[in-house]
């Protein structure tokens, strides 16, 4: 076997232990609560939706009713519990349609009954119940403008809530005075529960003022209904200290450190010498790419143990497509790392790497990431490619899978943000 096959062997395998890591099934069933006097009605959403119904549905033994909202292209076995298919990232009138469900189902609870919310990335977009006097094409517009503009989540997220009829704690206000309880696999920076589909269960600090500012910040066009809306007092969300709050039970059941943490310890028990770097990276993923290529390149040079090393980090990287030169490609911010880093590094022995979405979709497209190994900048050569100018086009996917380097999943059902693996064997030389 040669050092690449061997290297992209080691890769794989600590992408499926970042998977196993980050399945929600065992911690979930752990953390359920006791069945209420009254109904449960389970509300399950975001790209590990179905993997958690079908938990409830197995271990949940008294009655249940309830709806799953799932992207397009993830199955859900549940039976008991109605499945929908929501649309991300940009929501359609299917995402409308299960907001109305939900907030149906939230509003025929009373005081003896239970809401069982299961959250997971993507509900902010399967979720979507335009504020009164907001359109759904704003709401579209919107959204994909900021997507377009490589805005992080929280700053997506705090639009959404502000324009929307169910999120920011707006659900949670639907089913007062049911009890309320949430478990939420977490994709966002920080572990925050307003953030992890926009919060629609827990109280919000974020204001319509912020909101506007944001709006403003991007240059994005601001429709008069949602700058209508956006100056009503009924535009604010509930804050965290609002009553409503006061029974509500929120836990966050899976984490990106502890995915990190996981396969950390994995490697470390196969030899590795392993520098975490944690789950809170942020920004444009060619920069951050660039980073970690100078980091890899003097680890390499100055370790003289003979120790493979791995360089392991998380967080939620972004594209900025609106700069000059960004148009007519395609590629999330997992392969643009990738590309970024291969042009870094080039042919450099001893350094491989592997960038992916553990939910299975690198941004748009079937891609869920990719690798890098030194042969592959000798293949680009060969073939002709241009990947500098596919850089620049932030075609990433075009490049990657011109030289058989992308990653090809498939949704994963789950989603704890990016993961990163960069594997340094301090002995190679070239």
């Amino acid at each position: 076997m040669s050092n690449d096959d061997a290297a992209l062997t080691q890769l794989h395998w600590l992408w499926r232990e970042a998977l196993a890591a980050a399945d929600p099934a065992a911690a979930l069933e752990a953390s359920l609560p006791v069945p209420p006097a009254g109904r449960t009605v389970v509300l399950a959403v975001g790209k590990a939706a179905a993997r958690m119904a079908e938990v409830i549905e197995g271990c949940w033994q008294t009655q249940l009713e309830g709806l799953v909202v799932v992207p397009p292209g993830i199955e859900c076995q549940a039976r008991r519990l109605r499945v929908v298919t929501g649309s991300h990232p940009v929501p359609d009138a299917h995402s409308v349609a299960a907001a109305q469900a939900a907030l149906q189902l939230a509003q025929g609870l009373g005081a003896d009954d239970l809401l069982l919310c299961l959250l997971s990335g993507g509900g902010s977009a399967l979720l979507a119940a335009p504020a009164p006097g907001v359109s759904l094409a704003d709401k579209q517009a919107i959204n994909a403008a900021l997507l377009a503009c490589g805005a992080p989540i929280e700053e997506l997220n705090c639009v959404r809530k502000h324009l929307s009829a169910i999120k920011g704690g707006r659900l949670a206000r639907a089913a007062f005075p049911a009890r309320i309880v949430s478990r939420a696999v977490s994709d966002v920076i920080g572990d925050v529960p307003s953030v992890i589909a926009s919060g629609p269960t827990v109280g919000d600090e974020t204001t319509c003022e912020q909101a506007l500012a944001i709006l403003n910040r991007y240059d994005i066009g601001i429709p008069a209904g949602v700058a209508a809306w956006l100056a009503c007092a009924e535009a604010e969300t509930p804050a965290p200290d609002n009553p409503l709050f006061a029974a509500g039970d929120f836990e966050v059941i899976v984490r990106p450190a502890q995915v990190l943490e996981h396969v950390a310890a994995c490697a470390r028990a196969r030899g590795f010498v392993v520098d975490n770097l944690g789950d809170r990276w942020d920004g444009e993923a060619r920069e951050v790419a660039g980073e970690m290529a100078r980091r890899a390149q003097t680890l390499q040079a100055d370790l003289r143990d003979g120790r493979p090393r791995l360089l392991l980090s998380g967080g939620e990287l972004t594209v900025q497509r609106s700069a000059a030169g960004a148009t007519g490609g395609q590629g999330g911010p997992n392969a643009e790392f990738i590309l970024a880093f291969g042009l870094a590094v080039r042919d450099r022995a001893g350094l491989h790497a592997l960038a992916v979405d553990t939910d299975g979709i690198d941004g748009s497209g079937p891609q869920a990431g990719a690798v890098w190994t030194p042969a592959l900048w000798q293949r680009a050569q060969r073939r002709g490619l241009d990947l500098a100018g596919h850089l620049a086009r932030h075609d990433s996917h075009g490049a990657l899978a011109a030289l058989d380097a992308a990653l090809v999943t498939g949704p994963s059902g789950t989603n704890v943000n990016d993961f990163r693996a960069i594997l340094i064997d301090p002995t190679a030389t070239g």
